[in-house]
């Protein structure tokens, strides 16, 4: 078991000299195969859920294959879309924190499309691909609750998506599902940083996550509640689900 997890994962420090861990290259191709595999499950469910729906029956497969691949190609693109506007900042916050441009929109999309199972795998699945991006973490805890559950979270949003207002609905309760993880790190995780300003750690953790999670919050509110973004986002719930 032992000589396994060497094969994985390698103790490291990071930049500010803290002892963590780091993913070997195998450790981050089984992440990159269990981050499919998530992907082909929340197909999987969407698909089957449509099915009985829509009362197809199992000799129709090309129906059923038309909806996956369109459900891969959206969810391929909405994961894609918020790694790559993740590294947009708009805003530089308190601590080092960031606001983005609209990066979490993108997977609370999918929930708003394709329900909340699938939102919510799709979630773990992007948590999971930015952990890949940057391989280091503390505990395996940490990374639990900082990558997929946090932003799994943001699958939530499928909740609403029969609801009236249920885009910008979706999208705040995916929100602030991750802001609760986030918090919840902050707390159990790196409660010594708030030593450095003189607070309490849940004060500290929900200033910080607030914060940047928060601007990013109401910058995406506002775009996505303009008439024009609205009806296009309508447009292509459509064509992602039809």
């Amino acid at each position: 078991m032992l000589l396994m997890l060497r094969s994985l994962v390698f103790p490291t420090t990071n930049s500010w000299e803290e002892d963590v861990f780091q993913l070997t290259p195998l450790g981050v191709a089984l992440v990159a195969a269990l981050i499919m595999i998530l992907i082909a499950l929340a197909i999987w469910l969407f698909s089957k859920k449509k099915a009985v729906s829509d009362k197809a029956p199992d000799s129709a497969p090309g129906s059923i294959k038309k909806t996956a691949v369109k459900q891969l190609t959206f969810s391929a693109m909405a994961m894609a879309l918020a790694t790559l506007l993740s590294n947009v900042k708009l805003l530089d916050l308190f601590a080092g924190g960031s606001a983005t441009l609209c990066s979490m929109f993108f997977i609370t999309l999918i929930g708003y499309f394709y329900g909340t199972g699938a939102g919510l795998l799709t979630g773990i699945a992007y948590g999971l691909l930015q952990f890949v991006i940057n391989p280091v973490f503390y505990t395996l805890p940490q990374l639990l609750i900082d990558y997929p559950l946090a932003f799994g979270a943001l699958g939530l949003s499928g909740l609403f998506r029969k609801k009236k207002w249920g885009l910008q609905t979706g999208y705040v309760v995916g929100i602030v599902g991750r802001l609760f993880f986030s918090w919840l790190s902050g707390i159990l995780f790196f409660a010594s940083y708030a030593e450095s300003y003189q607070m309490l750690p849940a004060l500290y953790s929900f200033y910080y996550n607030g914060a940047y999670i928060g601007a990013e919050g109401l910058i995406t509110l506002i775009i996505i509640s303009l008439p024009p973004v609205r009806k296009g986002l309508d447009a292509i719930r459509h064509m992602a689900t039809e």
